[in-house]
Order: structure tokens, then C-alpha cells, then sequence
């Protein structure tokens, strides 16, 4: 995704009139989870049916709970929520299956004359279910070809190739994931034309109506550290043993979430649980920044959620959906 692309075209944003699709996007530690089922709530109350989509790629993992901020059946509060616990941690995140699948849990949804709340903060989920975005297949053969030149070459090599075929793909890459980088190179070797980035003027799947959560980045980074603290205390670490034995080391996708790879490290005996925290603390920063890059190029409605307890975080849904 380009920086300098200009921003997203949103679609709905009459405030008097309740679209069949509302989104709930931001960065970690937002309390997006919280604001989407307190939406879907308050529509249900007024006598409107309503279900929560979830658009967190970590999400879609079973097992996968602490490490995700993954919302318990108790704490769903009876509102059904959908693409949760639908991979295992050996199977590969696929956006193109996601986009499928999700977008016809949207259809059903509002077929019944209900609304579908998205709530997530994996970008690219959010905008391949709100725009027409499409994906490429896999090349096996190229994939292996790729990897194979990852591990004897590093990254670096494989940088340079996705520079001279897609300059802005390489911008955006992080090339310190592996996964990435040779998914990029592979998009990029590829003669069809994809777009596996948000383009500069995308159209938008159906009429939406966008909420962007935004924190102050200072309360943000207490946050965000605070998260990483809670997720080791309640088990993180033991969760990450469990599901060892269900194959996450064999994962490509589950076994480099944050968090579960810091926490593969402690059993690893590669860092203490103060320096996984730590570790996990910085991922998440980073990842929160990328977050945040990428939403606010959404014409979005803004919403300040700075300083927001649970109660606030109500407070604003019942503001958004009177």
C-alpha cells in the first residue's frame, strides 16, 4: 500500500440512516471489539437484527485466544459473530478465501434485513470485504523456487527482484517476514493483473458506513504495553505449548502472530517471559503505527475513543447508533 495514495472514497455516511454493513476498523488496542458489539447491541435492541464479522487474520485460528484478544462465547453477550475459529494453526491465512467467505456471510446476513458489523484491524481483510479488491492464486512451484532462494540468500536478494517488478510492493513490505517478502515477489513475478494493495481509487463492494477508532498515541503506547503484560499473565505461554502439539510450528501464518512467536521463544529458552513482553510490547507498536497508516486513508468517520474505559467505549455506540 502506497502512502501517497490519496484517501478512500467511504460510502453511507448519512448518520440518520443505518446502512447494512458497518465497519469497525483501527489499531490495536482501540477497543474495536468492544464498540462492534455494543453497535450490534443497540441495533438488535431497536428491532434490528445484527451479526459481527470478524476481520482480525489471527482471529481466524482456533486456539488462538489470548494472543488475539479473542472475545470468549460468554463475552459475545449472545450476538453471533462470524469467521472465528475457522483455521487451524496449520493452515494458511488466505485473504482471497477470507474475502469469499466472509462476503457471504455479509449477504446472508442482510438478506434476512439485518446488519453485518465488521470489526477488525488486518487492513487488508477490512478492505477486501468493503472494496472490490481482487486476489491472485498461489504458484507452488514459484513459491518453492522463492523459498528455497530465502534460505540459501536471505532476504536481501529477494528485495532487489521485488524492487526492479514492483517498486511501491516493496515499499511496503516488511522484509524482515519471510512469509511477506516471498508473497509480494511471487504477486509481482506474476504476469495477471492483481491488486493485492489498496489502490488509489478503489470501488467500494456495497454502501458501507466506516468507524475509525483512534487513540492518542501516548495512551496508546501504555496500552499497547499494558496488553502485552495481560497476555503472558493469563497464559499466553501455555496456550502457545497447547498448541505446539496441534502443529503451530508447522504453521506458516499462526506461528509469526506477535505474541506467539515471542512466546515460542520462552520455550524455546531463547528469552526470558520479561524479554518476550518486552518483545511482543515492540511488535505490537509497530504493527499498531501500521494500522493506523493504513486506516487513515479511509474516508472514515473518526471516532476519538482517547481515554475511553468499557463505559465510554458504549457511550460512543450509543452515539453512533442513537
Amino acid at each position: 500500500m502506497s502512502g501517497t495514495d490519496p484517501a478512500v472514497p467511504a460510502a453511507g455516511r448519512n448518520a440518520d440512516a443505518i446502512p447494512d454493513l458497518i465497519a469497525v476498523v483501527g489499531a490495536t488496542g482501540t477497543g474495536k471489539s468492544e464498540v462492534g458489539l455494543a453497535v450490534a447491541e443497540r441495533l438488535r435492541a431497536s428491532g434490528r437484527p445484527a451479526e459481527v464479522v470478524n476481520a482480525d487474520a489471527m482471529q481466524l485460528y482456533r486456539g488462538m485466544d489470548i494472543g488475539t484478544a479473542k472475545l470468549s462465547v460468554e463475552e459475545r453477550r449472545d450476538i453471533p459473530h462470524h469467521q472465528l475459529d475457522v483455521l487451524t494453526v496449520t493452515d494458511e491465512a488466505s485473504v482471497a478465501a477470507y474475502q469469499r467467505d466472509a462476503r457471504a456471510d455479509v449477504e446472508r446476513i442482510t438478506a434476512d434485513g439485518g446488519t453485518a458489523v465488521l470489526v477488525g484491524g488486518s487492513g487488508l481483510y477490512v478492505s477486501a470485504v468493503l472494496f472490490d479488491l481482487a486476489f491472485p492464486g498461489t504458484d507452488p512451484e514459484l513459491r518453492a523456487e522463492l523459498e528455497r532462494e530465502h534460505a540459501e540468500q536471505g532476504p536481501n536478494a529477494l528485495l532487489a527482484r521485488l524492487r526492479a517488478l514492483d517498486p511501491a510492493a516493496a515499499a511496503d513490505v516488511d522484509a524482515r517476514n519471510p512469509r511477506r517478502l516471498i508473497r509480494a515477489v511471487e504477486i509481482a513475478s506474476r504476469s495477471e493483473v492483481v491488486t493485492p494493495r489498496l489502490p488509489s481509487a478503489p470501488r467500494a463492494w456495497r454502501p458501507a458506513r466506516v468507524l475509525h477508532l483512534h487513540r492518542e498515541r501516548s495512551g496508546l503506547v501504555a496500552a499497547l504495553h499494558a496488553r502485552a503484560e495481560r497476555m503472558f499473565r493469563d497464559g499466553l505461554v501455555d496456550e502457545v505449548a497447547a498448541l505446539r502439539a496441534d502443529g503451530l510450528e508447522q504453521g506458516r501464518t499462526a506461528r509469526a502472530a506477535i505474541g506467539y512467536s515471542q512466546a515460542l521463544d520462552v520455550l524455546h529458552g531463547r528469552a526470558s517471559t520479561a524479554e518476550a513482553v518486552e518483545a511482543t510490547a515492540v511488535a505490537t507498536r509497530k504493527y499498531a503505527r501500521r494500522q493506523v497508516s493504513w486506516f487513515k486513508r479511509y474516508d472514515a468517520e473518526v471516532v476519538d475513543v482517547s481515554g475511553a474505559d468499557v463505559a465510554g467505549l458504549q457511550a460512543e455506540a450509543r452515539r453512533i447508533v442513537p
